[in-house]
């Protein structure tokens, strides 16, 4: 990261992430400890990028994102669940974090820049994956002996993908 300010007044300090930076080590601590997905894959990527940005946005606070890591992780499986509007939180969140941000005197935050890098990689990386088509399979209105076939596959946001694999990692952890 550049310097904040080169007239003097920053004390030529690099701005450090600090809050993104733990929120990434936590999602990626959970994501290893479940062993879902291998390591330095685009899944695993993508469940590490969602993980972390909801660790992040969850915390509307100055502290280190993660900082009181256990006693959010309820809320964390609820925003990751099947069906909570994950994409629109997400940008509620981004914009209300960007409009402190410019209360602040537009001074920049490299927390919230991670973040919106993040955000944008999940939304414009497409990863191939099985095809549910419009069936829930593991809606428990299904039947159990209902087949998925994982030959047919479509291309799909990351973020669609890194969603059940930060829920899932957070319940293994």
């Amino acid at each position: 990261m550049q310097p904040e300010s080169t007239n003097g007044t920053s004390g030529e300090a690099l701005a450090i992430p600090m809050a993104w930076l733990c929120a990434e080590y936590i999602a990626d601590e959970m994501l290893r400890t479940g062993a879902l997905v291998e390591n330095g894959t685009l899944e695993y990527r993508a469940g590490r990028e969602t993980l972390a940005l909801t660790i992040y946005l969850c915390d509307s606070s100055d502290e280190l994102a993660g900082a009181r890591a256990v006693a959010r992780i309820e809320e964390w499986l609820n925003l990751t669940s099947y069906g909570h509007p994950w994409p629109e939180w997400v940008r509620e969140r981004l914009a209300a974090r960007e409009e402190r941000e410019r209360g602040l005197g537009g001074r920049p935050d490299p927390d919230l820049a991670l973040a919106r890098d993040s955000w944008r990689w999940l939304r414009q990386t497409e990863l191939l994956a099985a095809d549910l088509g419009d069936s829930e399979p593991w809606h428990p209105a299904n039947p159990l002996d209902m087949i998925v076939d994982e030959g047919e596959q479509i291309w799909t946001p990351a973020w669609q993908m890194g969603l059940p694999l930060s829920h899932l990692a957070i319940h293994l952890f």
